[in-house]
This record gives structure tokens, C-alpha cells and sequence, in this order.
């Protein structure tokens, strides 16, 4: 037998081999994944269950598992004991929690601008933020759109000292609008907007804080210090898949609505979750010359003077707030 037929069967036998792994059921072992948010479930996260449910994440060799969450502080805990891989919270609070030496980074935000409103009754509508004036507000602690009011008041000449601030628990302020106690709440437009309109059947008046100036980094993806530098093409796996998961939301939002209450059951009617789904695609920046995800260093800057503490003595360098190098076009 000559050295090329001695070859050839060698290769025939080698495809063999892989046919019969293959077909046998066996596979090359998946990189699991451990995702925490930091709320529980909500039309926000559609898009990761989508790439769930299509395959994007199994497709580049990953294994994912999503988990709700109590409060960014527990997602965070979560994170640096090891019991997960990722967090998604508001980039706000990382930037805060990294600021105070939290060992973490954001590696993707999605939601450079939260979007916020703030929520008033027809007859007595917010037309403009000078409007506030006269107006009582519901204030509950750790709410982005009153956490910032004072902000607010100050890019739009609002005099603050006019608006009577009431601290309430968050699940009671909704009761108290709707009551006439209160005459304004502070709303996501891709969470409790959704849900109050279609309870009520109200189209309320609602004044959009990011048109007036307020940008507060919304929705991010963290990753630890050490998760980053031992598993960076992992990370760098996920997020490019994340990405692709986004962009087949935007063009089929019901198949992310169907994928989520696949999870969700007993969440919201299907129309409320399509409008938060809607809601968030509209928030995500479109890929342009950067991916999805991209963090702009003006977002990190901007949201250091809102947690007034950009011009402190002990401020980090900028690049320990946040990476891009996990992100791929």
C-alpha cells in the first residue's frame, strides 16, 4: 500500500470517528455563563431570552442561565463571591459602587440615557419642568428619576425649593397618584408606564427627563476584575452574541415577548410586555461605528458630577470604571 492510500484512510477514518461522536449525542463541552439581574423579571430583559430561546448564545459555544435578582447590591455580592459571571443593573450604581473601590467594571452599556419620565395626571399636566413648581412628587429612596431631581431643576432653571418631596415606599406610590395625593411619579417607560396605562386605561401626561438633559447610565452589563482577566473570551463570547440577540429583537420584538413569558407566565399581558420590549430597543443605541454596547467616557464623566463626586480628591482614573475591550464589532 503506497504513503498516499496509507493517508487518505487515515483521513476517512478520522471523519468516521467524528460522525460517530457526533450522531452518538456526544459534544464538545459548552462554557457555562451565570448571568444575575439585579430586578426581578421584566420586558427590559427580552432580548436575552430571545438569544436564549434561538440558539445565539448556544451557537457560540456558550451554556446560559439567567437569574432574577433582589437589588443591585445583592447582584453585585453575587458577583464577587463567585456565583456569577455577569451582572445587569443600572450603570449608575456600578459607577457609585466602583467609585467606593468595588472591584468590577462595566463591559457593556446598553442604556447610555435611562429612560425616565416623570408621570402626571391629564387635567394637571407636566408641560414643561418649570411645571413642577407647586407640584407635589413622589420621592422613594434609590428611585432614578427623583434621586437626580435636583439635577434636573438645575439644567432647566427649575427653583427645587417650590417642589414639595414626598418619601414614600415605591409600591405606595402609585396608589397615592392614582388617589390624587400625589400629583407626580417618576416612571421607567420600559417598565411601570407600560403597566400603570394599561391598568388604569389612562394615557397620562408624561414629561421625558432625558429630552430635558437628565442622562443617567441606565441598563450595563458588569463583570468583576477577576472574571474579566480569567475569562475574557468567554465574556467577549457572550456579549457579541448579546448584541446579535438585540438586533433580531428590534426586527421581531414578538418572538422576544414569546420568549420571555416562556419564563414568565404569570407576567404581564402580552401587549404590556411588547411595549416595554418596543420601549427598551428604542433606548439601545443602534450599532454605528461602534458595537452595541459601547461606553463613551463622557457617560462615566457626566454621571461622576451627578454622583457629585467628579471633582473629589480620590476620584479613580476614569479607566476603572469601565472596559471596551470585550466588545467586538
Amino acid at each position: 500500500m503506497s504513503k498516499g492510500t496509507r493517508l487518505i484512510n487515515r483521513i476517512a477514518v478520522g471523519i468516521i470517528g467524528l460522525n460517530a461522536m457526533f450522531s452518538s449525542g456526544q459534544s464538545f463541552a459548552a462554557d457555562e455563563v451565570n448571568i444575575r439581574f439585579s430586578y426581578k423579571l421584566k420586558g427590559e430583559y427580552g432580548f436575552f431570552y430571545l438569544g436564549q430561546e434561538k440558539g445565539v448564545y448556544s451557537q457560540a459555544g456558550l451554556s446560559t442561565s439567567f437569574g432574577e435578582g433582589a437589588s443591585s447590591q445583592a447582584a453585585l455580592g453575587s458577583l464577587l463571591q463567585g456565583q456569577d459571571d455577569l451582572a445587569v443593573l443600572p450603570g449608575i450604581f456600578a459607577i457609585s459602587a466602583i467609585q467606593k473601590g468595588m472591584p468590577i467594571k462595566i463591559v457593556a452599556l446598553y442604556q447610555p440615557a435611562a429612560p425616565t419620565v416623570l408621570v402626571s395626571h391629564p387635567d394637571r399636566p407636566l408641560n414643561s419642568p418649570k411645571d413642577l413648581e407647586g407640584k407635589t412628587i413622589a420621592a422613594p429612596v434609590g428611585e432614578t428619576g427623583t434621586t437626580y431631581l435636583g439635577a434636573f431643576c438645575e439644567i432647566n432653571s427649575v427653583d427645587c425649593s417650590k417642589i414639595k418631596k414626598v418619601q414614600i415606599d415605591v409600591q405606595a406610590r402609585v396608589s397615592q397618584f392614582l388617589s390624587n395625593q400625589i400629583d407626580v411619579i417618576a416612571a421607567y417607560k420600559t417598565n411601570d408606564l407600560p403597566i400603570l396605562e394599561a391598568k388604569t386605561g389612562t394615557s397620562y401626561s408624561v414629561l421625558d427627563q432625558v429630552k430635558y438633559g437628565l442622562v443617567v447610565p441606565g441598563m450595563a452589563v458588569v463583570a468583576s476584575d477577576d472574571g474579566i482577566s480569567k475569562k475574557s473570551d468567554i465574556l467577549k463570547k457572550f456579549l457579541s452574541s448579546t448584541a446579535t440577540a438585540i438586533k433580531d429583537t428590534r426586527t421581531d420584538p414578538h418572538a422576544a415577548v414569546a420568549a420571555l413569558k416562556a419564563v414568565w407566565p404569570n407576567g404581564p399581558a402580552d401587549e404590556i410586555v411588547l411595549k416595554q420590549i418596543d420601549e427598551t430597543s428604542a433606548s439601545i443605541p443602534a450599532s454605528g461605528e461602534n458595537p452595541v454596547g459601547w461606553v463613551d467616557e463622557k457617560s462615566i464623566v457626566d454621571a461622576l458630577k451627578l454622583l457629585d463626586e467628579g471633582s473629589a480628591a480620590a476620584q479613580k482614573p476614569l479607566s476603572a470604571f469601565y472596559t471596551n475591550a470585550l466588545l467586538q464589532k
